[in-house]
This record gives structure tokens, C-alpha cells and sequence, in this order.
């Protein structure tokens, strides 16, 4: 069975435009009725192309199902640069449409050309967008000895990732500017983030980074367990070696959504970003300095995506996406909290809650002879000087109780 006609056909297009096109996305334009895509595509299409040409409104997304509908019954195709499904618009109209409406039409990305032009192994480059996206972003990708490339906004993100990288301690990193990639224009320029000469060039370019850190830059783990010095608090932190205990409780998978309820200095909602770059979470803090200081703590450490709902739950988890994983750091005894959560985990939900006190301790003790999991109590003591000897200092013990959310009885 032949498959029906796809509503839209999108055409990758480099840097050297219709001439880099295969027979396919030359025939594709050729038959179209109406071209939509950004200025600078649209650009690209020869003069003798008769279809109409549409460019993309600002903000996107929204406008995609309204402009799409006007034009219901053509003939479309959509102009996007390079490999339409590698950060282009291909999710957007698959996400929109539906995988079955879509020809996809692929040319090589910016990070194939890019790798191809530097040696490098594309599976062990990681590839981060600054696209629409917070240039925090890159933070959590520096690692002294990794290889990453950077999907540029414009002209000035070269000098932006140089300051970036000097500020968290990356300034020896090697940088590699690559403009009009395929292109008849093509052209690179080098340097270091600590002393990067140029001034702003093409705005279509992609950066290489050479991570390397500076002698003493702190060097942070990928696992959970960060030192306690890199978050900024006023002393509301789950400790080092209690917060990489409850988020071993909590166990983060890729795609998964986490209410951090009572987020202090948001290090168990960072810490569960920093696990997968598809993570999510929402982290809700009844104070206005405390909520303020996690979105800083989450810019500081890659994961500025990090949602802050400023609030007091439950009544501000109204609302919000059902979760994967809760947990509950502070707030247990509020009237209907844990009902609350409880009731938005789905079936296999797991949540987790701590506590150092009497009343609380009480309270997830019940819930525990109820509902089951686990009942624990976390002691942590540290070596310091006692006169001239040492000793243990012990911290306030944690009782953490975490729990799966068994299926509903049939």
C-alpha cells in the first residue's frame, strides 16, 4: 500500500543553498505551492522558484497550527538549515502534526559539517544549543578534557561562551569558530576563552570548545553529592552526603518530572537536573529570597531550566504537571501536604521525604506503617579537632522515608 501524500515537506538547506540539494528536496520545492521558512532560507531559493514564499512569525511555536491551517489544501514545504530534525523544526511540526503528516527531508548538520572539518568523533561530541536558550546552559557541559559544539545564536555568542567559560574557571578552553559552514564562505577562526581576540562575525557559526580548566577550578561529579560550598543558602541545604542519598531514593531517569516541595536552595531539584539533560523538574518555595537563590544556584550549575514556583504548597502545586518523583524537604506538617502528593504520583511514583524532627518523624511513620517503602534514619558524623586529638562531630540524624506508588486495587 502506497503511503498517502504528507501534508508538509520539510527540506534541510545549507550554507550553499539549492545547489547542495538532492534530487529529492529540489523536487520538493519545485512542486511546492507555498515555501515557509526563515529569512535567511528563503533567501537561498533560486529566483525562478514560483511558489509563495512565507516567512516564520516571532514567537514560532504558537503561530505553527494557524499559519499551517491558512494554508490547508497547498502544497508545502518548509525550509529548515541542515538535519531539520537535529534542534531544528522538524520536532516542532512532527510534535504538531504528528510524524505521519511530515516528509523529512535531511542535509548534513552544522555539527556533522563541524566534525567533519575538525577530525572529531561526532558520537563523543556533545552538542549543546544556545538557540533560544539560556547561555547557562553550557555550564553544565564543562568538563576538563571534553570535546563540545556549541549551536551559536548569532555573531555575539563566540565573545559570550569565551566570558562564560573564563568565569567558571574554563579560560585555558581552546575555541574554534566555524561560519557558513558548506558554504562558499566558509571560514574558521581560532583562539582561547581567557584571551579571545575577535570581534563578532557571521551570525550563521558554530563553536568548538576544547574544555580545559584552570589550575584550582573546582571540579564537579556528574553524580549527585556536590560539594556543599557550590550552592549559595542561608543554611536551608540537605547536606552532601544525605542529598545523594535521597536522590539515589528518588532515582532520576531520563524524560522524568520532579516536585521539589520546600526547595531551600533547590540542590535536590539541581541535582536531579543534572542527571539527564531530558530531566525536568519544579521546585516550590514559599519564600521570595530562598525561591530567588535556587534559580541562581540552578544558572550557577548548568541546569537553568530548573522551573521555581513561588508559593506555599499545597496550594501551589495546583496546577503544576503530574510528577514522576516528589520530594519533601520541609513543610511535612502543613495541613493535606503529603495527601496532596500523594494523590498527584501516579501508579510507580516514588516519593521521598525527609525530616529532623519529633512531630514529622511521627508523621512519616504513619504514612509508612500505611502505605509501606522505606523507613530510614540517615546519621552523619565528621571528623574535627578535639584540643589537640580529634573527634566526630555528629549532625542532626534525618529520618527519610521513600515509597513506590503501588497500582490501584482492581
Amino acid at each position: 500500500m502506497s503511503r498517502a501524500r504528507p501534508a508538509v515537506t520539510v527540506v534541510g538547506i545549507g550554507a550553499d543553498g539549492r545547489q547542495g540539494l538532492g534530487p529529492a528536496g529540489r523536487a520538493a520545492l519545485a512542486a511546492a505551492e507555498v515555501v515557509i521558512g526563515g529569512p535567511r532560507q528563503l533567501a537561498l531559493l533560486p529566483a525562478d522558484c514560483a511558489a509563495e514564499r512565507v516567512p516564520w512569525p516571532s514567537p514560532l511555536r504558537p503561530a505553527v497550527p494557524g499559519l499551517l491551517a491558512a494554508h490547508a489544501g497547498r502544497r508545502i514545504a518548509v525550509l529548515a538549515s541542515g538535519d531539520p530534525m537535529f534542534f531544528g523544526i522538524g520536532r516542532t511540526l512532527a510534535e504538531i502534526l504528528g510524524a505521519e503528516a511530515l516528509e523529512v527531508l535531511p542535509h548534513p548538520s552544522s555539527a556533522s559539517y563541524a566534525c567533519a572539518r575538525l577530525g572529531w568523533p561526532l558520537e563523543e561530541t556533545e552538542v549543546v544549543s544556545l538557540v533560544g536558550r539560556p547561555l547557562a546552559s553550557l555550564a553544565g557541559a564543562l568538563y576538563a578534557g571534553r570535546r563540545l559544539l556549541v549551536l551559536s545564536a548569532g555573531p555575539a555568542t563566540p565573545a559570550e561562551v569565551a566570558g562564560l567559560l573564563r568565569e567558571r574557571g574554563f579560560g585555558p578552553s581552546r575555541m574554534t569558530v566555524l561560519e557558513q559552514l558548506g558554504g562558499e564562505r566558509e571560514r574558521r577562526v581560532h583562539g582561547t576563552a581567557e584571551d579571545w581576540p575577535h570581534p563578532p562575525g557571521d551570525p550563521l557559526n558554530v563553536i568548538a570548545v576544547e574544555c580545559a580548566a584552570a589550575p584550582g577550578s573546582p571540579r564537579l561529579s556528574t553524580v549527585p553529592g556536590l560539594p556543599d560550598q557550590v550552592y549559595e543558602h542561608d543554611g536551608q541545604l540537605t547536606k552532601r552526603h544525605v542529598r545523594a542519598a535521597t536522590l539515589a531514593a528518588l532515582g532520576p531517569a531520563p524524560g522524568e518530572l520532579l516536585w521539589d516541595v520546600g526547595g531551600g536552595s533547590g540542590s535536590i531539584a539541581v541535582e536531579w537536573l543534572r542527571a539527564h539533560r531530558t530531566c525536568r523538574a519544579v521546585s516550590v518555595e514559599r519564600d521570595p529570597v530562598r525561591a530567588e537563590r535556587i534559580g541562581k544556584n540552578a544558572a550557577a550549575l548548568g541546569v537553568p531550566r530548573l522551573e521555581v514556583v513561588t508559593g506555599r504548597a499545597p496550594a501551589a502545586l495546583a496546577g503544576l504537571p503530574a510528577p514522576d518523583a516528589v520530594f519533601i524537604g520541609g513543610g511535612l506538617t502543613a495541613p493535606g501536604l503529603l495527601e496532596a502528593c500523594w494523590t498527584a504520583l501516579p501508579a510507580g511514583g516514588r516519593l521521598v521525604a525527609n525530616t529532623v524532627t519529633l512531630e514529622s518523624e511521627a508523621l512519616l511513620a504513619d504514612w509508612y506503617r500505611r502505605h509501606g517503602g522505606e523507613l530510614v534514619r540517615l546519621a552523619v558524623a565528621q571528623a574535627v579537632p578535639v584540643g589537640g586529638f580529634t573527634g566526630w562531630r555528629q549532625a542532626m540524624p534525618v529520618t527519610q522515608w521513600s515509597v513506590v506508588k503501588p497500582e490501584a486495587a482492581g
